[in-house]
């Protein structure tokens, strides 16, 4: 049996990961600082697993770490509009709030136990944009904006802290996750919550950018996959191979919404986001080959998780 701590197992894609963890019977131990992007209602959900404890905190503010085989971090500010109007709190939460987990592992003794595993959530947007061609894990980073150049920041930390400290590590690097859960800032969710408000959605800089899409389940699965092959000190993409222009994304969201395929005029073109990346795309053969592959299809999701929206307004 496995015992882990899962930060931001109240966001969206912590929430997954913490859903696998007591699926197979492990000890979770679930922070939250309780953002607006938290759903609270998972406390109750998963406190009713004997192996679930909560606490609610802000990572940076972290004293103490109990005895446990990983630290997975998926605590993190991640929408990038809000990093480019105010920097302030990516700094805290996904440079400070990192510093201070790697801390709290290096300084934990190891005469009774071996140090936790440092399992960290980056993202694909530390590589910056790629026209063709995809990203592996041996390629330089170039973060176009402060989200990413955060995400980045602590990506370098935490190679540091392994190289000074010994600190074991996994770097995980997903593409943009889609699925019910989501906050409605991103993409999806905010697209169906402007169109049940009788507003458009505004699709920046003509729909062009390019995103690969994976399912959260699918990522919960690779963080599975490679706790359970024992791979250590390694850096993973995880991409899940299907990508498409956010206008395309858009009009399947509003076809599903509306059940039309005339969606441009429910779209508003007129904006354009500064930093905007025009392709992400990244190469994740080095963890097929642990046996992980995605088992979801957006096409076949997308009706569902609209439904979803609909019939759930999020604050």
């Amino acid at each position: 049996m496995k015992v882990v701590y899962v930060t931001g197992c109240l966001g969206f894609i912590g929430s997954y990961v913490t859903a696998k963890c007591l699926e197979r019977g492990w000890m979770v131990y679930g922070v939250d600082k309780c953002t607006y992007a938290a759903n609270r209602n998972l406390i109750k959900h998963f406190s009713k697993h004997p192996n679930f404890t909560f606490l609610e905190e802000d990572i940076k503010d972290l004293k103490h770490l109990y005895d446990c085989d990983y630290v997975i971090n998926t605590a993190a500010e991640s929408h990038v509009g809000n990093s480019i109007i105010d920097s302030a709190e990516f700094i805290n939460s996904n440079i400070m709030g990192v510093r201070n987990l790697l801390d709290l592992i290096r300084n934990r003794p190891e005469n009774c136990n071996r140090r936790p595993i440092m399992f960290h959530f980056s993202t694909d947007e530390v590589y910056g944009d790629i026209e063709n061609g995809e990203h592996t894990e041996e390629h330089l980073l170039h973060p176009s904006n402060p989200y990413s150049a955060s995400k980045a920041s602590a990506d370098m930390l935490i190679l540091a802290w392994a190289r000074t400290y010994n600190v074991e590590y996994i770097i995980l690097r997903p593409t943009n996750n889609y699925g019910i859960g989501q906050y409605p800032e991103k993409l999806i969710p905010l697209s169906v919550k402007n169109m049940t408000r009788g507003r458009k959605v505004r699709l920046h800089n003509g729909g062009t950018p390019i995103r690969n899409w994976l399912h959260a389940d699918d990522t919960a699965e690779a963080v599975m996959s490679i706790i359970e092959s024992g791979s250590v000190d390694e850096i993973y993409n995880v991409a899940g191979g299907f990508e498409q222009t956010n206008a395309e994304t858009v009009r399947k969201v509003v076809s599903a919404h509306h059940g039309t395929e005339d969606w441009e005029g429910y779209v508003d073109f007129s904006y354009s986001r500064q930093g905007q990346d025009v392709r992400y795309a990244l190469n994740d053969e080095k963890l097929r080959a642990l046996g992980w592959k995605p088992k979801k299809v957006f096409d076949e999701e997308v009706e569902s998780i609209v439904e979803y929206y609909k019939n759930n307004f999020i604050w």
